[in-house]
């Protein structure tokens, strides 16, 4: 029988620097990415920006999709899990919408058994501020300070997580390094443990 691949979501705002991480895990081995951008690369237009709604209620009538959208993407991180394969989804995890939706309880629920870790990821707001700022330059985002700072309010609520990693004191490596060593001794019960037990 097969064992069971790692799973890690990474969890964080916007330019937190979860992607760098992602490349850093990839270099160390054959994680499959999961995450926002990829699966968002597959959502039709109606449907976007799909799971990485911005906290605040921007869309209402997109969020009946959400718990169905979510429920395949974790669907999708445990079947990876079964047939033996590392796999790694960078999200932006909130219940910011127009209305509760208690997606997290529920997607943590779909990884029961299954070696999976969610890691925390944060930086100061003027981190976030400075890259994105940077990345506005180059034409791809528009900087507001109040959608940033909302980010960083409404992503790490419950902040229930089995590691936290901050990208403005670590290198992208050095939080890898730091992800892959819990798998030999994980914290019991996990994050998505304590998550799937909540009344949510």
């Amino acid at each position: 029988m097969t064992a069971p691949g790692r799973i890690v979501v990474l969890n964080g705002p916007p330019r937190a620097g979860k992607s760098s991480i992602v490349a850093a895990l990839q270099a160390r081995g054959p994680w499959i990415n999961l995450g926002v951008d990829v699966y968002n690369r597959a959502m039709p237009a109606a449907l976007m920006p799909g799971v990485g709604l911005r906290p605040g209620g921007e869309r209402p009538d997109l969020e009946p999709w959400l718990p169905r959208l979510y429920g395949a993407l974790y669907e999708s991180l445990a079947a990876h899990s079964r047939q033996g394969l590392d796999v790694v989804a960078d999200l932006g995890h909130h219940d910011f919408y127009s209305q509760p939706l208690h997606l997290l309880p529920d997607c943590a629920r779909r990884l029961a058994g299954l070696p999976a870790l969610l890691v925390g990821v944060t930086a100061p707001i003027e981190t976030i501020l400075e890259r994105r700022r940077a990345n506005a330059r180059g034409g791809f985002y528009t900087v507001d300070d109040t959608i940033v700072q909302r980010w960083q309010e409404a992503v790490h609520e419950p902040g229930i997580y089995d590691l936290t990693v901050d990208t403005a004191a670590m290198t992208p490596e050095q939080c890898a390094e730091a992800i892959v060593p819990i798998f030999a001794d994980p914290p019991e019960p996990s994050a998505f443990s304590r998550l799937a037990a909540s009344e949510a």
